[in-house]
């Protein structure tokens, strides 16, 4: 006996599978197991009764077709009464026709062993075969039925896909964000639609720049006051059916497999039907209750013909009869099945429907094998569908991320990492996050907002609560607006910082800015600036004061010349590529600041000359050998601040002497052997750096920059200072560190504002006690050796360590 339990294997199946089974397959399998109950039923008759019962007929025949069985029946032979001719139990012949004949069989006691062998005899030789294995081949079809309706579940190369598709449709189905995304997650009404067309529409006229359409629904972002944070481990789970559904689509979507083998098995079990419905229609009238039977035994039994019952004939005819129906029942099926296989293409799956019905506008239409099991599953429960097209939208995906977003990140854990940058500003620094948390709209007191290396940045409505944000960064990161952003942004936004791997990767929004004071790009650009329509959209930023490129450019845009009426910055910072073309800042009239750095210019720019407003200009990390042009500087009657740091300058031109409005000028780092005494004539100096050249000699003239607060001689050779130094009282940065300084006059401390002093890496063997007259000066600004630190007496010492 085989225990119950062994079935428990395909019980379980029953459940998930089903599924996959429309009402025609279901239909099906009820038809197939009724055959097999009517295939087992004739077994078992077959088993336990007798198959077939044999009486002699009083009339031989030579051939089966002279036995004449129906006539026998009509006149049954007389009794015998006497005893001795023939066996007790050997019936005695008779005719209607013919007088008695007498019988010379053996005479013996086996009649019923005689009988038992004519029986055995007759039904393997005189019944028909279809009579006699009819229940067999009804269960050998109907076990074949049941392997072509179930193949594909059973087949490697589907079952796989099979049961992973079934699994993730069952978690898909159950999972709470399934419920949440039907109930909350909504699209743009028609309506609102319209009113997207209109902002963009008016965003065109007015910046005269494409409009920037929005991906994702306002109302996706903006009801995140009600909407309640799902479990941290449901959210989890919903995250991982996310990528699930995504990598079985991926892998389903590439071949036809699924379709290919449920067709085939249909075609097949369609194909039987047909052979076994005819050859059942014409075989099933050789069921006979009377069979003839053609038996030579005459020496054996008296007789050589004989009249069989086939006991089950008639029921086998009836079941013969019923299975014929349910064969076409299933066969109806069949061909219902090949219609709708072929009526139209199940290799392509619209969720229209579920999106009209959802509002999820961007559940994806899918297709071939992945087409095809929704297909099944629809005629299952179109339900199932609904709540699985909900795994496929990246609106979805996107909410549900923003909801473990939020959760990760409350407002009160951003306010902690809330630092203050150099301009002063309160700013919050987002990194490698999965999207921007709603929680940032609630930190108001934000000035300043970084976004590096986030990934799918949506900026909703909300951004309006940050009343006081002026400056906004996106490192490597795409960000897009939602009309009612951009609209706030436009008239608020004063800074705002790009970092691109591609030019292309600069939001168009950004040109819709009319209130943006400050724009900086990073990245790396195409030489053909032709090509790149973001500098072409730079003459709508009407607003703009300050521009600054971090970039390879070989020529200052032209688009540049287009903002000439209000920039009053512009930094180009190349990565060393020769910047060939700048005449386009011939046109900058009001431009105070200009930063070309790093650029490999080898002189100073003609086109600088003619910038009649400039302040400040940063020449620094250049190749320029000679500043001879320098001259030409007077006609920049503003400029204040002159930065050559970083270069290859080996002299200053007597001609400096004309930059009477000099007030900065940092020439560190060069290869500059003498000062010439025409450089202290720049008697507005307020600043000098003239650390890590070549000087020898500091000249007296220097004296004569009254107005001097910062100097630095830092990594020259310097090996004495002139007295007329300490003339220059104002001074506060004092740098001397790494000369040749055998001394120090005592005269420094008439300096009696200096604040920082700085004499390592010299060869002083002792400090003047002078030094203390230097009121300002305290230990900390005091950069010298320990040694010489200590040579000075003790109640000095502690006097320049009081604070």
């Amino acid at each position: 006996m085989i225990p119950v339990a062994e079935f428990k294997q395909f019980t379980e199946q029953t459940p998930a599978f089903k599924i996959l089974k429309p009402w025609w397959d279901v239909l099906a399998e009820y038809i197939t197991v009724a055959m097999l109950m009517i295939g087992v039923f004739g077994c078992t008759l077959q088993i336990t009764q007798d198959k077939i019962i044999c009486l002699p007929n009083h009339i031989s025949a030579d051939a089966v077709s002279q036995i004449s069985c129906q006539q026998f029946i009509q006149n049954p032979p007389a009794s015998n009464s006497s005893d001795e001719d023939y066996p007790a139990s050997t019936p005695t012949p008779s005719s209607t026709k013919s007088p008695p004949r007498e019988m010379s069989g053996l005479r013996n006691n086996l009649d019923l062993q005689q009988y038992s062998f004519i029986n055995q005899i007759c039904y393997e030789t005189a019944l028909h075969w279809y009579a006699k294995y009819f229940p067999y081949l009804v269960v050998i079809h109907t076990l074949v039925f049941i392997i072509f309706g179930n193949f594909w579940f059973k087949f490697p190369g589907t079952s796989s896909k099979i049961e992973h598709f079934i699994s993730i449709l069952g978690k898909c189905f159950d999972s709470p964000w399934t419920t949440r995304a039907l109930s909350e997650v909504t699209g743009e009404t028609p309506q609102e639609k319209a009113i997207d067309r209109d902002v963009s529409k008016l965003n065109l006229e007015e910046n005269g720049s494409p409009a920037i359409a929005p991906t994702i629904p306002d109302k996706l972002v903006a009801d995140t006051s009600s909407a309640s944070v799902l479990d941290k481990k449901e959210g989890e789970q919903a995250k991982a059916l996310f990528e699930k559904v995504k990598k079985f689509r991926h892998h389903v979507e590439e071949g036809d497999l699924l379709y290919s083998m449920y067709m085939r098995q249909t075609v097949l079990k369609f194909c039987k039907f047909l052979l076994i419905t005819i050859y059942n229609a014409a075989l099933v009238g050789n069921i006979h209750f009377i069979v003839p039977c053609s038996v030579h035994t005459e020496e054996m039994t008296g007789y050589n013909s004989f009249c069989c019952n086939h006991t089950k004939a008639h029921l086998f005819s009836k079941l013969a009869i019923t299975y014929i129906c349910f064969l076409s029942v299933y066969g109806l099926t069949c061909m219902y099945t090949l219609y709708w296989l072929f009526r139209r293409s199940l290799k392509e799956y619209s969720f229209r429907s579920v999106r009209e019905e959802t509002g999820i506008g961007d559940i994806p239409d899918v297709k071939n094998d992945f087409a095809f099991v929704l297909h099944l599953v629809d005629q299952y429960d179109s339900l199932y569908s609904k709540r699985f097209a909900v795994f496929l939208s990246e609106v979805s995906e996107s909410r549900l991320r923003q909801l473990n977003l939020n959760h990760e990140w409350p407002a009160e854990k951003l306010r902690q990492k809330l630092q203050e940058t150099p301009e002063g500003r309160l700013e919050l620094h987002l990194f490698k996050l999965p999207g921007l948390p709603d929680t940032v709209f609630e930190v108001t007191e934000m000035e300043s907002l970084k976004l590096e290396m986030l990934s799918e940045v949506i900026i909703p409505p909300m951004v309006s609560k940050l009343v006081r944000l002026q400056e906004l960064s996106l490192f490597n990161c795409s960000a897009k607006l939602q009309n009612g952003s951009l609209a706030y942004l436009r008239d608020h936004l004063r800074v705002l910082q790009i970092k691109f791997d591609t030019i292309k990767e600069i939001p168009l929004w950004v040109f819709s800015l009319r209130a943006l004071d400050e724009l900086h790009l990073i990245g790396f650009v195409s030489q053909d600036l032709s090509k790149n329509a973001a500098f072409e959209s730079l003459k709508e930023l009407r607003s703009l004061k300050v521009l600054t490129f971090k970039s390879n450019l070989s020529k200052v845009p032209p688009t540049v010349s287009e903002v000439a009426g209000h920039l009053q910055k512009l930094s180009i910072h190349n990565d060393g590529t020769k910047l060939l073309t700048v005449n386009a800042l011939k046109r900058l009239s009001l431009l105070k600041e200009l930063e070309l750095i790093h650029c490999d210019l080898e002189r100073i720019p003609h086109a600088v000359f003619s910038l009649s407003n400039l302040q400040v200009l940063d020449l620094r990390e250049n190749s320029l050998h000679t500043i001879e042009e320098i001259i030409s500087l007077q006609h920049c009657r503003k400029l204040s601040v002159l930065r050559l740091w970083h270069n290859q300058i080996a002299y200053i031109p007597e001609h400096i002497r004309k930059l009477k409005s000099l007030e900065e000028l940092c020439l560190n780092r060069n290869k500059i052997l003498v000062l010439p005494p025409q450089l202290f004539l720049c008697t507005k100096l307020r600043h000098l750096d003239l650390s890590y050249n070549e000087i020898r000699e500091l000249p007296p003239e220097v004296g004569v920059l009254q107005l001097l607060q910062y100097l630095s001689l830092t990594g020259n050779f310097l090996e004495e200072l002139p007295n007329e130094l300490f003339f220059c009282q104002k001074l506060k940065t004092l740098k001397l560190g790494h000369n040749k300084l055998g001394s120090l006059s005592p005269k420094v401390g008439s300096l009696v504002g200096l604040l920082k002093l700085e004499l390592k890496g010299n060869r002083l063997e002792v400090l003047p006690q002078e030094i203390g007259q230097c009121v300002s000066l305290r230990k900390s600004g005091l950069v010298v050796e320990q040694s010489l630190l200590d040579t000075l007496p003790t109640e000095l010492r502690e006097k320049l360590s009081e604070e």
